[in-house]
């Protein structure tokens, strides 16, 4: 696959790769998806801006999570009732946001406190066009910096999730952040996305849990 010149910088400053050299298949030669199995049989998983964005690995062996195991129903998906069916979620931001291939026909955000999704473009290239446009907007690489340098490196399971969602008022700053393990943290906010995904900006909401 092509990459953007910035991409490739960000990738050569990364850490990778995350698992062993493959010739990727993801059932799928053109698209957003194909292009995908392009990167990671050049690059099998990666981590960017210190951490700030992962790209998952494809493989039984590696680190940090697998794209087939994290895109099956049970591991996250089920908890949010169909609102990402029809994603290929192939990487994440420092919060959990989700870097994903609508339907092999374009590439979009997946926001887990809501399940809103937000077109990014319509091709791989594009998205590290994107990505590397605004490293501290889109790949949070400020943030990543800052806070590991404070608290130490993320494992390469982990994410930070909000205490008080960012949603709901939480604020970006170290009292209202934990490290928590990604899966955790995307089966935590599953529930809640379902009862915001709809509501309009403003209302105020009353969650209530059993």
């Amino acid at each position: 696959m092509r990459t953007d010149p910035a991409f490739a910088g960000l990738l050569r400053a990364g850490r990778h790769p995350l698992g062993a050299p493959v010739r990727a298949d993801l059932g799928a030669a053109h698209g957003p998806v194909g292009e995908l199995a392009d990167l990671l049989s050049q690059v099998n998983g990666c981590t960017l801006a210190n951490a700030g964005v992962q790209v998952f690995r494809v493989g039984p062996e590696g680190l940090g999570p697998e794209l087939l195991r994290w895109n099956a129903p049970g591991t996250w998906k089920d908890t949010y009732a169909g609102l990402a069916d029809g994603l290929l979620c192939f990487g994440q931001d420092l919060f959990g946001v989700q870097f994903a291939i609508e339907d092999n026909a374009r590439v979009v955000t997946f926001d887990p406190e809501t399940g809103q999704r937000e077109f990014v473009s319509d091709t791989l290239l594009g998205w590290t066009e994107w990505l590397a446009a605004d490293v501290d907007a889109h790949a949070a690489r400020a943030f990543a910096t800052r806070w590991q340098r404070v608290h130490g490196p993320l494992g390469y399971d982990e994410r930070l999730i909000p205490l008080r969602f960012f949603v709901l008022g939480g604020g970006y700053d170290e009292d209202n952040l934990v490290v928590k393990d990604a899966v955790t943290c995307m089966r935590i906010r599953g529930p809640i996305a379902r009862r915001l995904h709809d509501v309009p900006d403003g209302t105020p909401v009353r969650l209530s849990f059993e």
